[in-house]
């Protein structure tokens, strides 16, 4: 894991990504990359890129693939050419570091038939995954998984971690439950828990605090030291065995 995301300059904004509710951007950056830029002033604030950041950087370190995260420098005059006054908005809102996905050019959607013929052992692994980041939009309707050059990529990881949002610490819900793992897309082809279990733990605490550092503080508030523990030390106790996610996850599988 690198000690800190690569960052770029946003050059020119391209076109608006309607697809989801936090109103994205593919923009071209100063590396001649593509990106797709999730915005600090959209709906959920920066507390959804601090989830596309850690959650993100955590499945790479678990051996996921995730597309490349970056942070991007923006000038809000670069959506001065968009018609759409709520665009112009939102980038003046987001003025400053945004998030960057490398945009995966001719990837296809998830289907239901790959979700159907998907490897045990990696659906597995994925609803492990989702299931300790608590994410909750891994589902059919909405797999966020994409298919490119023949592999399945994991993207938008904004919904995970979703009790950050309420005024407790994160950390005081690390024991709830998460029933909304039976929803998830690829439970049915997953292999038995305990195996992704196995394969997973044990990397997955050495992984946290590095992810958690890659970060940035301007996302994290008036107290970005003890926000990032709190984040961190959510991890850590779901991390703690017994895992009950994990059982969980196995109860909703069979």
């Amino acid at each position: 894991m690198p000690d800190a995301l690569r960052r770029v300059t946003a050059t020119r904004y391209v076109t608006p990504l309607r697809e989801g509710g936090s109103l994205p951007g593919l923009v071209e950056a100063d590396d001649d990359g593509l990106y797709v830029v999730k915005f600090r002033g959209a709906g959920q604030g920066p507390a959804a890129l601090v989830a596309e950041v850690l959650a993100g950087e955590l499945a790479r370190a678990l051996g996921l693939r995730v597309p490349e995260l970056v942070l991007v420098d923006l000038d809000p005059e670069l959506s001065r050419a968009e018609p759409d006054a709520e665009i112009q908005q939102l980038a003046a809102a987001s003025a400053g570091i945004n998030l960057g996905v490398d945009f995966l050019p001719g990837a296809l959607p998830f289907t239901p038939a790959a979700a159907q013929a998907a490897d045990p052992a990696f659906a597995a692994d994925v609803v492990w995954f989702d299931a300790l980041v608590t994410n909750v939009d891994r589902t059919p309707r909405n797999p966020n998984l994409l298919t490119w050059h023949q592999r399945t990529w994991l993207i938008d990881h904004g919904a995970a971690l979703f009790r950050q949002h309420g005024d407790a610490p994160l950390r005081d819900s690390a024991r709830a439950g998460f029933p909304h793992i039976a929803d998830h897309v690829l439970l049915a082809a997953a292999e038995p828990l305990a195996q992704a279990d196995a394969r997973l733990a044990q990397r997955a605490q050495h992984a946290v605090a590095a992810a958690a550092a890659l970060i940035p503080d301007t996302w994290l508030g008036e107290e970005p030291a003890a926000r990032r523990e709190d984040l961190a030390a959510f991890l850590h106790a779901r991390l703690q065995a017994p895992r009950d996610f994990v059982e969980e996850a196995e109860r909703a599988r069979a």
